[in-house]
């Protein structure tokens, strides 16, 4: 008889292969981890790889708080076509020859997009528009705007320009970049709206993301090396590395579980989920501050 094994609450870091879309790499953890129980935070493009974060079991609770949290990526932004999806998946729709276009001209394109910006996601997105998934409306070939949406992208940072040419013949431009933004900004959008600001068009040809709020790639594993080994951040150490930390007394510690809402100390106050801990080191629970006192947001002791 063979014993069952069960499985771990906890997060994994993965390291999504391109092209795999991030429901592909759910359902291959779902048959590594074998359980239904697993969610992630926050989808990554087919195209792009790198850091991906799944909930297992009741780590999947944590999911919806950290999906607001910054996010880093390396990428090469092509100046001098555009493609249908903005990035190197879709068909490229214009060519122009960008060779003219200068290290000042680039670095002046890409302050404009630094900061706290109105971006206009692509439409071959999953951004729902009346309930209806963008990139479904763009394939049924439906004429629709998409409305800006405040963004932060607190670094955008240009490492190389390299002379290219494309496959059509056009002298382009590739540049290496780096982008520290918040949940929700389009690195492909970015590449889209530098290109048309500098009058030649731009799309992305590759991206990998390097961080999700804490998580970083250097914590990240294969699909192939978690098959071989999974690899599980306990819930308690996700919640510690993702979220300001309570230490409550036994007392405090019963009466939360039991449903009684704490008074809160000032310091988290406006301070977003907090993760509160008992004097053993358990995770008790994700609370916020309201009027004050600690409304459980999700309990895991």
């Amino acid at each position: 008889m063979t014993q069952q094994t069960t499985t771990p609450d906890g997060l994994v870091i993965v390291d999504k292969p391109s092209g795999f879309t991030s429901h592909d790499v759910v359902a291959k953890m779902r048959g590594i981890a074998r359980t239904r129980r697993v969610g992630h935070a926050g989808t990554l493009d087919p195209m792009a790889t790198g850091v991906l974060v799944l909930g297992v079991e009741r780590a999947t609770k944590l999911l919806g708080h950290l999906a607001l949290t910054e996010k880093e990526y390396l990428g090469t932004v092509r100046l001098g076509q555009t493609t249908v999806t903005d990035d190197a998946e879709g068909e490229i729709t214009s060519s122009t020859d960008a060779s003219a276009v200068t290290r000042e001209a680039v670095d002046a394109g890409v302050a404009e997009l630094t900061g706290d910006i109105m971006q206009v996601p692509s439409k071959v997105s999953a951004i729902k528009i009346n309930g209806v998934r963008s990139y479904k409306r763009a394939r049924e070939g439906e004429d629709f705007e998409i409305p800006a949406r405040p963004v932060t992208v607190s670094s955008f940072t240009v490492y190389d320009v390299r002379d290219a040419v494309a496959e059509d013949g056009t002298p382009v431009l590739d540049l290496v970049v780096s982008v520290v933004c918040t949940s929700g900004t389009y690195i492909r959008a970015l590449a889209r709206d530098l290109g048309a600001g500098l009058g030649v068009g731009g799309h992305l040809t590759a991206l990998r993301r390097t961080r999700v709020g804490p998580y970083r790639l250097d914590t990240a594993r294969t699909l192939d090396q978690l098959q071989e080994s999974l690899t599980v951040m306990p819930v308690a150490e996700a919640a510690a590395a993702a979220f300001p930390r309570w230490d409550v007394d036994v007392k405090r510690a019963r009466l939360l579980l039991n449903g009684v809402r704490l008074e809160m100390p000032e310091t988290y106050a406006g301070a977003g989920p907090v993760a509160v801990f008992d004097p053993d080191g358990r995770f008790l629970a994700l609370v916020e501050e309201q009027r004050g006192k600690a409304r459980s947001v999700a309990v895991f002791g």
